[in-house]
């Protein structure tokens, strides 16, 4: 990691990942797609992992969705990225952004709030008036720069924007060219090798602002999956725990026994069904691999700070609250139900699972006494 983004919170990831840029770069022969910097073989083995080169696994998943979105953005087409909240789209495009333009930071984040302008470009309104329209007023959006750069462009969830600023991205994607009308009609610029886009979009959102079929096709569509294997998700949670506690030296991660209660519950929840295939109810709340890492985080700190250090079920158990809690009040009904069925048969047989579901219950009591 570089020694500058220690006092940054969220460093980019081509600068917490350098060291490893900077390996693969260095093993890196084979044809390579004009504007990369990596090849694609390099790409894959950065956001996969590579043992002889000390490269860890970065994204979790089906190792052929990483393939085909590397395959993707080697074509004309830009990568559409979809899936539930949690998936690690983001973090997905960020990576493939990484390795292949060695840079990530030309993100447009989709809201109601997003213009016209903010995909192609605005103006520098005090030269503007001074001067009149020119190049040097001009103020470019990260998808114009990253055109005349010739690097990707990420739009994070492209559905949060109004249809008419979806479809600049239309004739942008097709034509790879922005015409600047206020400076003649033969003033334009047009994409150099390298440039493309990653969107992503979010699977409960549909209905917001959907894409129209003409922007759908200039987009290859990749659906990004929860982890299937419990051992794998556990073992990023670990990770990513691990890393976020690094400013905390003196903290003891929880031990595996409580990393295995965590992730059983929310896979639980997840699915809406035991490993043994009895069904539970599901709640409307995202129980994604992220908020397990988040509640990981939370209780971690409160054993910490305001506990003993050690981290059991009941630090779980108060944290979970606040997780499941968020969009409908019959979730709360149907946590309920699996702390009293499911976690108190479990609790006969596993003292961390006592410790959960003694706190669980005590909290969800206070909670539905209004306390």
């Amino acid at each position: 990691m570089n020694k500058n983004t220690k006092a940054i919170l969220r460093p980019a990831a081509e600068s917490v990942y350098a060291e490893q840029l900077t390996a693969l770069a260095a093993d890196d022969s084979g044809p390579r797609p004009a504007g990369w910097k990596l090849t694609p073989r390099a790409v894959r083995r950065f956001i996969i992992g590579d043992g002889a080169l000390g490269i860890d696994a970065k994204f979790v998943s089906d190792d052929a969705l990483v393939d085909r979105c590397i395959v993707s953005l080697m074509g004309r087409q830009g990568l559409m990225l979809v899936g539930e909240p949690g998936t690690a789209k983001s973090l997905l495009s960020e990576l493939l952004a990484a390795a292949i333009s060695g840079r990530s930071t030309a993100v447009i984040q989709g809201s109601a709030g997003i213009i016209e302008d903010h995909l192609r470009y605005g103006w520098n309104y005090a030269l503007l008036l001074a001067e009149g329209p020119s190049p040097k007023a001009m103020v470019p959006s990260p998808v114009l720069s990253a055109m005349q750069e010739g690097h990707i462009v990420r739009v994070e969830e492209l559905t949060r924007c109004a249809p008419e600023v979806q479809d600049v991205l239309i004739s942008l994607m097709s034509e790879k060219t922005i015409t600047v009308p206020e400076l003649g009609s033969e003033y334009e610029f047009r994409a150099k090798p390298g440039f493309n886009v990653i969107g992503t979009a979010n699977l409960r959102d549909r209905g917001v602002h959907d894409m129209s079929s003409a922007l759908k096709r200039r987009f290859n569509f990749e659906t990004v999956r929860p982890i299937a294997d419990a051992g794998f998700e556990k073992a990023l949670v670990e990770r990513q725990l691990r890393e976020r506690m690094a400013e905390y030296p003196q903290a003891a991660l929880p031990d595996s026994s409580v990393l295995d209660l965590l992730v059983t519950v929310f896979r639980d929840l997840r699915l809406g069904r035991l490993e043994d295939g009895t069904m539970v109810a599901s709640p409307k709340a995202v129980m994604s691999t992220a908020e397990i890492v988040n509640l990981a985080h939370a209780a971690t700190l409160d054993a910490t700070f305001l506990g003993r250090g050690n981290v059991d079920g009941g630090h779980i158990a108060r944290q979970l609250q606040g997780v499941v809690f968020k969009d409908e009040p019959e979730d709360a009904r149907k946590l309920r139900s699996y702390i009293d069925l499911v976690a108190r048969d479990r609790a006969n047989k596993s003292a961390v699972w006592k410790d959960f579901f003694n706190t669980a219950h005590k909290a969800l009591a206070r909670f539905e006494a209004g306390e």
